[in-house]
């Protein structure tokens, strides 16, 4: 689903305009960035969660060389699915 699929299925759903929908969309994407930013976790009901994960640094190879490289620490965006999505999908 691209997002001018999404923007179209949120404005029939809602009987609302396309420009209205993706305004919605675009807020939800900046909400969601910020509380990311700052730390938070963000549960979306049925859907699932997205929280940030600090990951270590850590000694590594280039695939290429066989050089050891050091990999800095690191944050990253985690999304974990809800059980009843992933039942959904499984079903």
């Amino acid at each position: 689903m691209t997002k001018a699929d999404l923007v179209k299925n949120l404005a029939d759903a809602c009987d609302i305009t396309g420009t209205v929908a993706d305004a919605i969309l675009s807020e939800l994407a900046v909400a969601v960035r910020k509380d990311l930013i700052a730390g938070n976790e963000i549960s979306l009901p049925d859907i699932g969660k997205f929280k940030v994960a600090h990951t270590a640094a850590r000694s590594g190879r280039n695939p290429s060389t066989g050089a050891t490289i050091q990999i800095a620490a690191a944050k990253k965006v985690k999304f974990v699915p809800a059980k009843s999505l992933k039942d959904s999908v499984n079903s």
